[in-house]
């Protein structure tokens, strides 16, 4: 529901229009549910996996972390990769980084509030 809102909205979607030419016109919601469940069920058991290793006294502070982790490793290379391989606009670029940390450090609290070992 969270990508909806951060990709979904007309801001969003003016910045994302560079992607149209290779974008597909519709996609499978029931796939796209799936793998993420799929998604969320996997960052859950690395969050547990991790616990104990990660910075923090409390669960939420463990989340953040967590998050900020995350972030690094899928949003910040990602917008790394695509500034190095494609002709995307830098505001495009910070959108993806800025979201994606916001994103992240939700989902990080949420493990961290919900999860423990």
């Amino acid at each position: 529901m969270l990508d909806g809102i951060l990709n979904g909205n007309p801001f969003a979607q003016k910045l994302n229009r560079v992607y149209a030419p290779i974008a597909r016109q519709s996609i499978s919601v029931p796939a796209g549910l799936i793998i993420d469940v799929l998604y969320g069920f996997v960052m859950a058991a690395v969050f547990l996996l991790l616990y104990e290793s990660l910075p923090g006294g409390t669960g939420l502070v463990k989340g953040v972390s967590y998050g900020v982790i995350i972030w690094f490793f899928r949003m910040v290379m990602y917008a790394a990769t695509q500034w190095m391989t494609l002709r995307i606009p830098g505001a495009t670029l910070l959108y993806i980084v800025v979201t994606g940390l916001v994103e992240m450090v939700l989902l990080g609290l949420l493990y961290g509030a919900g999860l423990r070992p």
